[in-house]
């Protein structure tokens, strides 16, 4: 007995194999958390840059702007979150604001048209909807949260677009609380004399 129990004590066999298995939760654990950061990284720089080309290539049609044009960009869009499944999990709202013309009182920022994008429709426009601040002083200083807001000159238009999108993890987990990403965007109409939307196609609307 005295000389099994020897053995037993010199016997070496199967060590690696146990200290592997109380090493690999804490690796395992350390790999997955590395790519869920990598993963979050990546959806905020893919909705940032969806915020600010969608503003931008709006922005840039100069021949009056049509439905056409509304397709072409939300195309763009998604061109740009390839990967983390936008359309289903968020929702773009583009915002054509403009100054209403009105004086006095009344005078302020209007939304003269609003595009949407994303299947998502329980994330609504956060500062206002088409039509607001036609005839009142309800957008007053324009669009945007607290005193960094957007307001477009006279004459002319400001492309206002949010981005927001319900990250999908990696691993689904217990653990995870998926954040809710983000993103504003303006760009200023460049060269644009007629601002108001046509539909010379009969395309079905992105309406909000």
């Amino acid at each position: 007995m005295r000389k099994l129990l020897a053995n037993l004590r010199r016997d070496t066999r199967g060590l690696a194999l146990i200290e592997f298995a109380y090493a690999a939760p804490i690796f395992l654990t350390m790999v997955l958390t590395g790519l869920e950061l990598s993963n979050l990284a990546l959806a905020h720089m893919r909705v940032s840059q969806m915020a600010m080309t969608v503003a931008d290539n709006a922005g840039r049609v100069t021949s009056g702007i049509d439905e056409a044009n509304i397709y072409e960009v939300f195309a763009g869009a998604e061109v740009t979150a390839g990967g983390i499944d936008f359309e289903d999990n968020g929702r773009m709202v583009l915002s054509s604001l403009e100054d209403n013309g009105k004086n006095g009182s009344n005078a302020g920022q209007v939304i003269t048209w609003q595009r949407c994008w994303g299947n998502d429709t329980t994330i609504l426009p956060a500062y206002g909807e088409e039509g607001d601040g036609a005839d009142d002083d309800s957008l007053e200083d324009g669009l945007g949260a607290g005193t960094n807001k957007i307001a477009a000159m006279s004459g002319t238009a400001v492309m206002f677009v949010e981005v927001t999108y319900q990250y999908q993890p990696l691993v689904t987990t217990g653990f995870f609380d998926a954040p809710t990403i983000r993103y504003e965007s303006a760009f200023n109409v460049r060269g644009r004399q007629n601002n108001a939307i046509s539909n010379t196609q009969g395309l079905t609307v992105h309406s909000c």
